[in-house]
């Protein structure tokens, strides 16, 4: 799934004037899609991938409506399970968690529970916005965003993270732009209550 190699992982990005750039990771099980998702936001068409070994990097430019575009500073992360403990060193301080699961893979909806609760519950994760993108909706048999949300049981993560679980496709595209707007929205909400705090202390 990846060419975009190297030994580092990201550094925590600062908060840019403005909301200019936003830093996201994108995690998941593997095969559940993730590198197809990233090359269908940055090409606008679908991409056939192998399995990612380390991490892509891409920069998704997202228009919002009207003349505003959005710039999301994209880490996509291999999702075996060799890898998955290298997850928090990529999702620490990130503005958002994208997780991606296989709609049309059932039997490993338990699976993608674990890893999800272990990495938003993690402590540099506490209150970081979760975008669930069930992709494959293209597919026959895959479960509506709905179901994949109470098979992940997305409602019991921590009462302070924002979230949000949307249908998509690679293939197509389907769902993925009001996806990232969700997502945007949900990482300006809490920039913003976190400014406030700070303003009251």
């Amino acid at each position: 799934m990846g060419n975009h190699l190297t030994e580092m992982a990201p550094t925590a990005s600062s908060f840019l004037p403005h909301f200019q750039a936003l830093h996201v990771v994108v995690v998941g099980l593997d095969s559940a899609g993730k590198t197809s998702l990233l090359y269908r936001l940055k090409f606008k068409e679908f991409v056939q991938s192998v399995p990612t070994k380390g991490f892509n990097t891409e920069k998704i430019r997202v228009p919002l409506g009207g003349s505003r575009v959005i710039t999301f500073q994209v880490w996509d992360v291999g999702g075996q399970e060799k890898l998955r403990p290298l997850w928090r060193s990529y999702t620490r301080r990130t503005d958002g968690l994208v997780f991606v699961v296989d709609a049309a893979e059932a039997e490993r909806l338990e699976e993608a529970k674990v890893e999800l609760h272990r990495i938003s519950r993690a402590s540099d994760n506490q209150g970081v916005p979760v975008l669930v993108l069930a992709n494959k909706q293209d597919q026959p048999g895959a479960l509506s965003a709905a179901e994949v949300e109470k098979r992940l049981a997305v409602r019991e993560l921590a009462a302070a993270t924002l979230t949000h679980v949307q249908g998509c496709s690679a293939v197509d595209g389907l769902g993925l732009q009001p996806g990232l707007e969700r997502l945007y929205e949900m990482i300006i909400k809490r920039k913003k209550a976190a400014r406030a705090g700070k303003k009251r202390r």
